[in-house]
C-alpha cells in the first residue's frame, strides 16, 4: 500500500489526526497539466492556535523521552522515506514541477540523510562542564525550546522542511509546519504520513497549509518559540519585525543573487556545463542559483555563446517525461521571470538564447552584455535566466560580485585553487564552491546566507541544529549551603 493511497487526507489538515480545516479546502493542481492532483485542507488561524496548544503538552512528554526513543523514530522515518521513494518523487514531480533526479535527490539525497543526521543529533551531549572559582560544579545544557514554526516554500518542498523538522523533533522539540499551499502534498502530507508511520506520538508535529494569514498566525502565536523560514526576503523581514515585539527568535534562509566568477584559465567547455547546471536547474527556482555569471573579458563572448548552444539543446516540457527542464510554478512566477528579461533587454542586454514560453514552460535564456543597472543583474530572478557580465581583472570580479544586497553562495572556476580562495574570502557569502557551480546542498553541513539572504547558518550540522532549537542553561550545584555576610 502506498503512503498515501487512503482518502484520510484528502481535503484534510494534520493536527492530532487527519481533520477538517477552518480554511476549507481547495484543489492541488499540477502546473505541467493544470490537471487536479486532488484535494488538500486549508488551516485557518485559529487551527493554529489550536495545534500549538496541543504540540505544547504533547511537547513535555517527548522532551521527557529518552535519547533512544527519539533517535529511533527518526531513523524509522529516514527508511520510510527510501521504502516510499517511488511514490514520493511522484507527488514532487507532479506537485512542484520537478524533474526525477531533482524529486530522488530530494528524497533520497536529503530527506533520508536529514531524518539519520537528526537520529545522531539526539545522542550529540547537550551540553559542558564549565570552571569555577567557587566550590560548585558548573555547567552549561541545551533544553528543547518548545514548540518550533516551520514555514517551508514550494521550490524544494521535501528539502526545505525536513531540514528543520527532523533536528527539531529529535532535540525533545514539537512541530507546526505550514507548507507552501501550491506544495501542501508534498511537501505537507508527505510530513504527517512519514512520521505517524515512523511511531511519532500523537500531538508533536502538525501540518497546516495557508497563506500569508496563517503564516502571520504561526510567528505570532505565543506557544511557537521559534521560527524557521524559508522564503523570500521581502516575507522574511516582515516575519522578522513579527517576532522581534515577541523578542522571538527566527531562522531566515532567504533569496539569493550568487555568482559564478569564471577565470580565463578554465577549461571553456566544462565551465559552461557548469554555469548552465547552476542556472538552470529545477529551472532557476532555487534560492542559490547561479544568478550572475561573471566571466574575465577574454572569454566572455565565447562562453556566452556556448552557454546559449546548452540552453537551446535542453527539452523543456511535462517532468513525468524525459526532460531537462519542468514548469514554472505558476503564471505570477512566470510574468515575473518574463519581465525582468524583457526589461533587461530593454535596459541593452543581448538576448542571446530563450526569452520566450509555452504556457508554464519558459525556455532557458541567456542574456549576454548584460549592464549592471538591468534587472537581470540586480534581483533575483528565480528563474531559467543566466546573465552573463565580463569582468577586466579580479578587482573588477570582487566589486560585480559584492554588487548586490544578498549573499547566499558563490561559485568560482579556476585551475588555480588557491587564488579561488583568496578571492572568495573577499565575497561576503555562506557558501563558496571553488570549481563547481552554486547550487550545492548535503544533510550534514551549516546552510545559511548573510546579508539579504538571511541570518547565518541556521540550518544543517551540529552546532547549527543545537543553536537554532535549543535553549542554553547555565546550572551549578553546591554539596552544601554556603555561607553570606547577611
Amino acid at each position: 500500500m502506498g503512503l498515501l493511497d487512503h482518502n484520510a487526507w484528502q481535503g484534510k489538515i494534520y493536527s492530532r489526526g487527519w481533520v477538517d480545516g477552518g480554511g476549507g479546502a481547495y484543489d492541488a493542481v499540477e502546473p505541467a497539466t493544470g490537471h487536479t492532483l486532488g484535494s488538500v485542507g486549508a488551516a485557518s488561524p485559529a487551527d493554529v492556535r489550536n495545534a500549538a496548544s496541543i504540540a505544547l503538552e504533547a511537547q513535555k512528554g517527548w522532551a521527557a523521552s529518552t535519547y533512544d526513543h527519539r533517535a529511533a523514530v527518526l531513523r524509522r522515518a529516514g527508511q520510510l522515506f527510501l521504502d516510499h521513494e517511488e511514490e514520493i518523487n511522484g507527488w514532487l514531480v507532479r506537485e512542484s514541477g520537478a524533474i526525477q533526479p531533482f524529486a530522488q535527490f530530494q528524497t533520497r539525497g536529503v530527506a533520508a540523510e536529514e531524518c539519520w543526521e537528526a537520529a545522531a543529533l539526539a545522542s550529540h551531549p547537550y551540553g559542558e562542564l564549565l570552571r569555577s572559582n567557587q566550590q560548585r560544579l558548573s555547567m552549561a545544557r541545551r533544553l528543547p525550546v518548545g514548540v518550533v514554526g516551520v514555514i517551508a516554500p514550494f521550490n524544494a518542498p521535501i528539502i526545505l522542511a525536513v531540514r528543520a523538522i527532523a533536528p527539531a523533533l529529535a532535540l525533545g522539540n514539537a512541530v507546526i509546519c505550514k507548507p507552501d499551499p501550491r506544495t501542501a502534498i508534498c511537501g505537507g502530507a508527505v510530513f504527517a504520513e512519514i512520521f505517524a508511520e515512523a511511531g511519532l506520538p500523537e500531538g508533536l508535529l502538525h501540518v497546516l497549509p495557508g497563506g500569508a494569514d496563517v503564516g502571520a498566525a504561526v510567528v505570532d502565536d505565543p506557544d511557537i518559540k521559534v521560527i524557521a523560514f524559508t522564503g523570500s526576503t521581502r516575507a522574511g523581514k516582515i516575519i522578522a519585525e513579527a517576532a522581534a515585539r515577541q523578542l522571538k527568535r527566527v531562522h531566515l534562509e532567504l533569496g539569493g543573487n550568487s555568482a559564478l566568477i569564471v577565470l580565463d584559465d578554465v577549461d571553456l567547455e566544462k565551465a559552461v556545463s557548469v554555469g548552465a547546471f547552476g542556472s538552470f536547474n529545477h529551472a532557476g527556482q532555487i534560492c542559490m542559483a547561479t544568478s550572475r555569471h561573471l566571466v574575465a573579458d577574454t572569454i566572455a563572448g565565447d562562453y556566452a555563446a556556448a552557454l546559449a548552444e546548452h540552453a537551446d539543446r535542453l527539452p523543456v516540457g511535462d517532468p513525468t517525461g524525459q526532460v531537462a527542464i519542468g514548469p514554472i510554478i505558476d503564471t505570477a512566477q512566470r510574468d515575473r521571470i518574463h519581465t525582468v528579461v524583457t526589461r533587461s533587454i530593454e535596459a541593452g542586454a543581448t538576448l542571446a538564447a530563450g526569452g520566450t514560453f509555452d504556457g508554464l514552460f519558459y525556455r532557458p535564456t541567456v542574456l549576454s552584455d548584460v549592464p549592471i543597472t538591468a534587472p537581470a543583474f540586480t534581483e533575483e530572478i528565480f528563474g531559467p535566466v543566466a546573465p552573463v557580465v565580463a569582468f577586466h581583472d579580479l578587482d573588477d570580479a570582487v566589486r560585480l560580485a559584492n554588487g548586490t544586497e544578498y549573499g547566499l553562495s558563490l561559485g568560482i572556476l579556476t585551475r588555480d585553487v588557491m587564488k579561488g580562495l583568496s578571492l572568495a574570502e573577499r565575497i561576503p557569502s555562506g557558501l563558496v564552491h571553488i570549481n563547481d557551480q552554486t547550487v550545492n546542498d548535503e544533510a550534514l553541513i551549516p546552510f545559511g546566507g548573510v546579508g539579504d539572504s538571511g541570518t547565518g547558518a541556521r540550518h544543517g550540522g551540529i552546532a547549527a541544529n543545537l543553536d537554532a532549537f535549543t535553549d542554553t542553561q547555565w546550572v551549578t550545584m553546591r554539596a552544601d549551603l554556603p555561607q553570606y555576610p547577611f
